[in-house]
């Protein structure tokens, strides 16, 4: 039995202290850039373990839930069609969570080469334009409301595996 992916999702917006924002080219689509997205593994995944286990698995870094912000806003959109095989026959829609999550400067990014092939930091408002994605755009640019004067998740807590 094929097993579909569960269309309830997250956004994790990465970012330095100075609002620099981690942008991710899809290897699947050449030129898409995107924050660290994905669904829930299961039903009973909570939100934050899915920002950390994605986060991990997109960037190589190990975050602690705790670490993340979340901004208590959610988008519900169409699944684009080329992506929907992937869902359960008639499910055309996706809920996604938006998080924040500040790391230093240079933090060692590690892609997944399955989903990625390259990286990029830029600044917020550069970030927005560069996105392909209409929500993850519209995220970037609430970054200064949510990111605050947050000091980046240290050692302890981020660190690349």
């Amino acid at each position: 039995m094929k097993s579909f992916k569960i269309p309830e999702s997250v956004l994790v917006i990465i970012h330095t202290p100075a609002l620099e924002v981690l942008l991710l080219e899809r290897a699947d689509h050449p030129g898409f850039w995107q924050s660290v997205t994905g669904s829930k593994d299961a039903l009973d995944e909570a939100l934050l373990q899915t920002a950390a286990r994605e986060v991990l698995e997109e960037t190589g870094l190990a975050v602690p839930p705790e670490a993340f912000v979340d901004w208590s806003i959610t988008n519900v959109y169409e699944i684009y069609p080329d992506w929907r095989h992937r869902y359960a026959p008639g499910v055309t829609r996706n809920t996604e969570h938006v998080f924040s999550l500040c790391v230093a400067a240079g933090a060692a990014v590690r892609l997944s080469a399955r989903e990625h092939t390259a990286f990029q930091w830029a600044p917020w408002q550069a970030a927005a334009d560069l996105c392909f994605s209409g929500s993850n755009a519209e995220a970037v640019l609430l970054l200064p409301r949510f990111a605050g004067p947050r000091s980046p998740a240290g050692d302890e807590s981020v660190r690349p595996v």
